[in-house]
């Protein structure tokens, strides 16, 4: 499946919204990604999840990613984050949101060894915050963390965020390419797409 099928997969199911939505950070946004919606469509899914096989494993000429371990952040990377491992081969570990005050208590899920080095799996990136906040998780678990992939950038400072502690993004799909192939296949207007072009360059 093509990049611009998988573009206009995502919003034939609801995935891409436009309108105005309030954000985590308490903005308001004229574009919304909702990801979590993808775990209702098993082919689509698979779809992504083969598609960020090929990025990790460098098809097309790209440098393959080395690592020991996927590590996907909860919520909306898990069910991505098994897709993948499935796909891959490759064992899946994943850093909790919150420490349970009962039973084993472990801040991370999955067997793992100090000095492994794991790839970190997320949905998308804005500023890269969740990114960081789960790297200390892993990294003070004694695990080694150089590269992050993500299914969408949002081009909002999360590369450069990530950059300038040392880490590497890697994404499947960029916000500006995703709006430019939904105005081209006409699923949104050129204004639309303009508008949240605008709003992504003022937003910090």
């Amino acid at each position: 499946m093509n990049v611009q099928s998988l573009v206009l997969d995502l919003h034939r199911i609801g995935c891409i919204q436009f309108g105005r939505f309030r954000l985590k950070s308490g903005l308001i946004s004229p574009i919304y990604l909702d990801l979590r919606l993808l775990i209702s469509e098993p082919r689509l899914l698979q779809a992504f999840a083969d598609a960020l096989a090929g990025l990790i494993r460098g098809d097309e000429g790209r440098p393959a990613l080395t690592f020991d371990r996927l590590a996907a952040i909860p919520y909306a990377a898990l069910p991505i984050g098994v897709a993948l491992a499935l796909t891959l081969d490759r064992p899946l570990i994943y850093p909790r949101r919150e420490t349970k005050p009962y039973g084993t208590e472990r801040p991370i899920e999955g067997h793992f060894q100090a000095g492994e080095r794991v790839l970190l799996l997320d949905d998308l990136i804005t500023q890269g915050e969740s990114k960081l906040e789960a790297i200390a998780t892993l990294e003070r678990a004694g695990l080694v963390v150089e590269d992050v992939v993500v299914l969408v950038d949002r081009e909002q400072g999360g590369k450069a965020t990530l950059a300038q502690r040392g880490y590497r993004l890697h994404s499947l799909l960029r916000l500006g390419e995703m709006l430019d192939l939904l105005a081209e296949a006409g699923a949104i207007t050129p204004d639309q797409r303009d508008e949240v072009r605008r709003w992504a360059v003022r937003s910090p």
